[in-house]
């Protein structure tokens, strides 16, 4: 079944009296609240200025919302919670399926289109925002239990309430593999202390915007922390791999 495309209309264009089905941006929020809880007019603005979805508006420049909108919307809200993506990564997908491209998969390993979220796409979603016990999280990264127990330990991964979330889980997994080549939890301190340097590094920088009180500028500190921290990565990789690059010279 051929995967529907959201269409990209020009702002500005729309007519006096848009179609029947728009919807205002109070509707959209309404339409949006049981799985978005937390989303404001001012977050849906902030997509919009993203370029993430694109409505129509009257000639006296008032927003409407077609159905494609609102599903384009659940698709980004649902992969920036559950999957931890940055926007530029999901507009770059979902670009890509607009001008009829069969992009590659997500980070993750997922691949989906940007049209309404069903039931059965709303479960897959979900299922990465699950919370895991101790026990689930040690068999869904085929770990002993004593390797979850020293990752805590150690300060490597933390429960909340008792939970972990889909990033304990893939450092658990990043660990097992370790552990086959002798690097064991208390040899990964110095991995913790990096990240928390990153992390400081990274709030001072954000905390101008991240100050401010309305919903898009926080949501703007949280993408631009998202931005700083792949490229901090991007650089990690970059530095140690130009060294280990010296061992074959």
């Amino acid at each position: 079944m051929p995967t529907p495309q959201p269409s990209r209309r020009s702002v500005g264009i729309a007519p006096a009296h848009p179609g029947p089905g728009v919807l205002n941006i109070g509707e959209v929020l309404r339409e949006l609240a049981a799985e978005f809880p937390q989303v404001t007019a001012s977050k849906i603005r902030f997509l919009e200025e993203k370029g993430l979805i694109s409505p129509q508006r009257t000639r006296a420049g008032y927003r409407k919302y077609a159905p494609t909108d609102v599903e384009r919307l659940r698709f980004v809200l649902a992969l920036q919670r559950d999957q931890y993506l940055p926007l530029k990564v999901i507009k770059d997908y979902v670009d890509a399926i607009d001008r009829g491209e069969r992009p590659e998969s997500l980070p993750g390993g997922m691949s989906l289109s940007p049209r309404m979220v069903s039931d059965q796409l709303a479960r897959e979603l979900s299922s990465h925002a699950r919370r895991l016990t101790a026990e689930t999280l040690a068999a869904e990264a085929k770990a002993p239990r004593r390797l979850v127990d020293d990752l805590v330990s150690f300060g490597l991964i933390a429960p909340v309430e008792g939970r972990f979330d889909e990033h304990a889980l893939k450092v658990t997994q990043a660990c097992v593999q370790l552990e086959s080549h002798g690097i064991e939890p208390r040899h990964l301190r110095p991995f913790r202390a990096a990240a928390d340097r990153e992390l400081g590094l990274v709030e001072r920088v954000v905390a101008p915007v991240a100050s401010r009180r309305d919903v898009a500028s926080k949501a703007r500190a949280a993408e631009t922390a998202r931005e700083i921290s792949e490229l901090c990565l991007n650089l990690h990789s970059a530095l140690v791999y130009s060294q280990i690059a010296r061992m074959d010279s």
